[in-house]
């Protein structure tokens, strides 16, 4: 499984418009590149940052799922989420593989 893991560190003024905008907006988008079957919303408990920290982990389970998505759709998907909360947030990837 790869694991295509987007981790938000979210103004708190915001976090709760945020996340719903998340839910039902970005992630749908996501989902609907066909590019990943799964995801999980995780909230980061012990953050070292100031406001709040969530995790969006999306699941496929071919790498070149996630190599589509990266040349396909991230960059447009990525300038709406940053045009709705622009300078309100921080955004870190990483990719990961289950063992």
């Amino acid at each position: 499984m790869i694991i295509y893991n987007e981790t938000f560190v979210v103004e708190e003024t915001i976090h709760q418009e945020w996340l719903q905008w998340m839910q039902q907006q970005h992630i749908p988008a996501v989902l609907a590149t066909g590019c990943f079957e799964s995801y999980k919303i995780l909230a980061v408990l012990d953050s070292p940052n100031e406001g709040v920290t969530y995790c969006i982990q999306y699941i496929t389970p071919d790498i070149n799922n996630y190599h589509n998505f990266a040349a396909q759709h991230a960059h447009h998907l990525h300038t709406l989420h940053h045009q709705q909360f622009e300078n309100r947030y921080v955004l870190f990837n990483s990719l990961m593989q289950e063992l």
